[in-house]
């Protein structure tokens, strides 16, 4: 079993308690401007900036260090297409026979139905994948821990990552995903996990005039 070496913890971040709360409230005024948007801009974004947003998610807290996800970036119009294909097939299926009646009461006023299209107009994908076990070049398979936590985790500093850089996200997850191993070549041990769709709003996007709860309705202080 691999053992780590322990070195000391030189480079945290620590800030004065005045600089402290100065960087939160700033931070939770931007981050309260991150919506979900259905309506995307085809304007071109750069790979390095996708890039540097997968470094920053690959470093999320995960168990035992093994790092359970996998991303898939898709630009190719013709693999957008196809996606979009498979995934509104299994959306109108959701929509007309699978979704309990409280589901569809629940997702009415968001104005959502099995139609698409930014799955392909939006400059990228990025299908997330969660790995159950690591195969061993000698055959065989080391499993993987806390896979579900370390890969939602790990989306959750994506989505972070791509609205610090400007950019606008929409989570999309039909069920179920598994049309996404075929069509990307993924091997079985990988689970789709979620389809990020990535780039700029459209110049009229409108979103739901939504609000957040407090404070006090999600957390309590003993």
């Amino acid at each position: 079993m691999k053992k780590y070496p322990f070195v000391p913890l030189n480079d945290f971040p620590e800030t004065s308690p005045e600089s402290m709360q100065q960087r939160v409230d700033a931070f939770y005024q931007y981050m309260r401007t991150r919506r979900t948007v259905r309506d995307f801009s085809s304007r071109p974004v750069s790979r390095e900036v996708i890039e540097k947003c997968l470094l920053i998610a690959g470093t999320a807290p995960n168990g035992a260090n093994r790092q359970p996800w996998h991303f898939v970036v898709i630009s190719d119009p013709k693999i957008k297409k196809v996606i979009r294909e498979a995934a509104e097939e299994e959306e109108r299926e959701f929509y007309r026979n699978r979704a309990p009646q409280d589901w569809l009461d629940a997702l009415a006023p968001l104005g959502t139905d099995e139609n698409k299209p930014f799955l392909e107009t939006a400059p990228y994908l990025i299908a997330i994948f969660a790995q159950s076990y690591e195969p061993l070049p000698a055959g065989g398979k080391a499993k993987n821990y806390y896979v579900q936590e370390s890969v939602g985790i790990a989306t959750g500093f994506l989505i972070t990552a791509l609205h610090q850089a400007g950019l606008a996200t929409l989570t999309h997850t039909p069920s179920p995903m598994g049309f996404l191993n075929e069509i990307l070549d993924r091997p079985a041990h990988e689970r789709p996990y979620m389809l990020l769709v990535v780039g700029y709003p459209a110049s009229d996007a409108r979103v739901p005039a939504i609000t957040k709860k407090s404070l006090d309705e999600i957390a309590t202080f003993l």
